[in-house]
């Protein structure tokens, strides 16, 4: 199945939905995923492996962290393809102050931000798509 490539209707479909809890990135060597632990997600670097993952379970397991986030999904399945979205929520979400690290699924764009303001990140990102919506 293909996602949505319209930027317009990507944009006023996105459905921001905050996930619960708190994930952290950190770094284990290549191959090293503590056991009792369940990544969402995980990048191979040069210099290592990057999990993202729940806060209890980087605690748990006694690994190192310097950034708590909420974890949004975009609810709409964009194409992999698609261009502008990702440049149009992340200015969107600057022009307010927040900063976001953006990962894409096969299905759903997933951002991690300051978990602080994570609500805010949603009611900036529901704004957005309303808006979207009206052009």
């Amino acid at each position: 199945m293909s996602g949505e490539s319209d930027l317009r209707k990507l944009l006023s479909g996105m459905r921001p939905e905050l996930n619960d809890g708190v994930y952290v990135f950190c770094t284990v060597p290549r191959g090293a995923v503590p056991a009792g632990t369940a990544p969402v997600a995980t990048v191979l670097e040069p210099e290592g492996l990057t999990l993202v993952l729940r806060q209890e379970d980087a605690d748990a397991a006694g690994l190192a962290y310097d950034f708590t986030a909420g974890w949004i999904t975009l609810r709409i399945h964009s194409a992999l393809d698609a261009v502008g979205l990702t440049a149009a929520f992340a200015a969107e979400l600057g022009s307010h102050g927040l900063s976001c690290n953006v990962i894409a699924g096969y299905h759903h764009d997933h951002l991690f931000v300051a978990a602080d303001r994570a609500a805010e990140a949603v009611a900036v990102l529901e704004g957005l798509a309303t808006r979207s919506g009206q052009d």
